[in-house]
């Protein structure tokens, strides 16, 4: 696991881990990031664990990580690009995007309207990162080349348990037995 200490070069929005609740991290402090994965950043602040977002990454000292695709010659959805960009958004209490954690159940292509359509879970049902990891679903699949909208549907059912993950998933944290 990453771990080391930065300084906070301006007022920094963040999020408690796991409610969701809105901070800010005030300019000259200084925190421990504890995971930087798919551009975004868990850090230690103050004994809580915080999120935060790619887009705030200078914030921190960090540079924003981009999530850029080739577009497609046809002038279609790649439905690999949407894979690909579902694949850069992490759990931000586990080392492991919500591909691998079996989150993501459905992925619908729209081509005529240029609309995907999502249906994905959370680890739990009241995970007060639930809308944080929709929002940032919405934004990583809006990246994909001829994506003009993204909906995501929290579904509960089937309710999520470990054997939805990956086997590499299941083995980076430690359930693979």
């Amino acid at each position: 696991m990453e771990r080391r200490m930065v300084a906070v070069l301006e007022d920094c929005p963040a999020r408690r881990v796991p409610d969701g609740t809105p901070l800010t991290i005030p300019k000259d402090t200084f925190v421990t990031i504890t995971q930087s994965l798919g551009g975004n950043y868990t850090l230690t602040w103050n004994g809580q664990m915080v999120r935060v977002d790619g887009t705030d990454a200078a914030a921190i000292g960090q540079q924003p990580a981009k999530l850029e695709f080739t577009p497609p010659a046809d002038g279609q959805i790649s439905e690999a690009q949407v894979w690909e960009a579902l694949g850069t958004v992490y759990d931000p209490e586990i080392p492991v995007d919500l591909v691998n954690l079996g989150l993501i159940y459905r992925v619908d292509i729209d081509q005529a309207t240029r609309r995907v359509t999502i249906d994905m879970t959370l680890t739990a049902p009241g995970c007060g990162m639930g809308p944080v990891l929709v929002g940032d679903v919405e934004y990583r699949v809006a990246m994909v080349p001829h994506v003009e909208q993204v909906a995501v549907e929290l579904v509960f059912d089937p309710p999520w348990n470990r054997d939805m993950m990956s086997e590499e998933a299941q083995l980076e944290t430690g359930m693979f037995f």
